[in-house]
């Protein structure tokens, strides 16, 4: 049996930390695929897309929950927690990176790679190599070098097993404020409750829904709550029609959908702002959505941090950006053939807690209230 990477309260902490950057890195390829279809169309998909980001949402929250549970600070406003797109997952194949892209075939074949169910042959294979190219990683074992994981569900399982033998070693383990907590009060989303957690019970609880709602844990085409796990949902994107009960995976019999993968905008990839023409109209766009988007994060940090009733908020901010969506992605992108501009995601390092504080030179943040 491999040994744990979990050995203490600090470890765990870090391997949480990586978990809220792990779930929340999904929200803007999914966003920008969502903001990419064109009104009034595409209505079946951007549907689909729209819930699982929501539910990244509720994600995030859970992991949130079990850090604060055992005394830790999340903190969705720290350098790096947005990663540099493209980037890689902690899959143990190397076969895709998670891009910002429209919604396309392309975009959901990685929705579904992000999401497909991955356990490893053995508890040994659990951690595998890096890759030796420099394409970051959204996250990668946090207490050992040069290892990721064989899946996120495989990731997930190293921390439900590393919290019981902390907690074993450790009874104040869980010496969190529980006025830390988010209950299902603070957040509704239709796919699942928030789950208050004060023992390694309900932290376990915790991390396996997040596995078995779409994060990589196989545990069948629908939920214990009935819900179709994330993978199968994009799987309808791709196979045309929707799922009912006694499907076998790749054989929905339930209703078509309807699809016009030309009905979007086609945004230029990964979008950097270095691909903005110096000093344009669409160069001072993309930089007020990343500040719109620092503040939003901000907002999500104190939600987190003691006033849990922001995160209703929150989660409503995250779709009134789509004015700054639809300020970048209506317009070309001069100098890319044709393909239209999309929010970078670029956030500046001096990014902290509070948005007016970490403005950078000549940028006026958008302060979310």
């Amino acid at each position: 049996m491999i040994a744990s990477t979990i050995e203490n309260r600090d470890d765990l902490i870090r391997y949480l930390n990586a978990a809220m950057a792990l779930e929340h890195g999904t929200i803007p390829t999914y966003l920008t695929a969502y903001y990419s279809i064109r009104s009034t169309t595409n209505s079946d998909a951007a549907h689909i897309i729209r819930v699982a980001a929501v539910e990244e949402m509720l994600h995030l929250t859970l992991v949130a929950n079990v850090l604060n549970a055992i005394g830790g600070e999340p903190d969705l406003t720290r350098p790096g927690f947005v990663p540099s797109y493209p980037a890689y997952l902690p899959d143990g194949e190397s076969d895709f990176t998670v891009d910002l892209r429209h919604f396309s075939p392309e975009a959901v074949e990685t929705f579904c790679k992000i999401e497909r169910p991955g356990r490893a042959p053995s508890a040994d294979e659990r951690l595998v190599k890096t890759p030796d190219d420099r394409t970051p990683l959204m996250v990668s074992s946090p207490t050992t070098e040069g290892m990721r994981f064989y899946s996120i569900g495989e990731f997930y399982e190293e921390i439900i097993e590393g919290l019981e033998k902390v907690a074993a070693d450790d009874p104040t383990l869980f010496r969190g404020d529980p006025a830390r907590q988010m209950g299902p009060e603070y957040f509704y989303s239709g796919g699942g409750d928030v789950i208050v957690v004060s023992d390694v019970e309900s932290a376990q609880r915790a991390l396996r829904f997040i596995a078995a709602q779409g994060e990589g844990l196989d545990s069948g085409i629908y939920d214990a709550d009935g819900e179709l796990a994330h993978y199968y949902r994009f799987r309808q994107l791709q196979l045309g029609r929707y799922y009912q009960a006694g499907d076998s995976p790749d054989a929905p019999s339930g209703p078509a959908l309807r699809i016009d993968w030309d009905d979007v905008y086609k945004v230029k990839t990964s979008a950097r702002l270095a691909d903005y023409p110096a000093g344009s109209e669409l160069a001072r766009v993309a930089r007020d959505f990343n500040a719109d988007y620092a503040a939003f994060l901000a907002l999500l940090t104190k939600a987190f941090n003691g006033q849990p009733e922001l995160l209703q908020d929150a989660v409503c901010e995250m779709f009134r950006l789509r004015d700054g969506f639809n300020r970048l992605i209506c317009n070309p992108l001069p100098g890319s053939g044709g393909l239209h501009a999309a929010p970078t995601f670029e956030i500046p390092a001096e990014t902290g807690p509070d948005p007016l504080a970490s403005a950078g030179a000549g940028e006026t943040p958008r302060v979310v209230t």
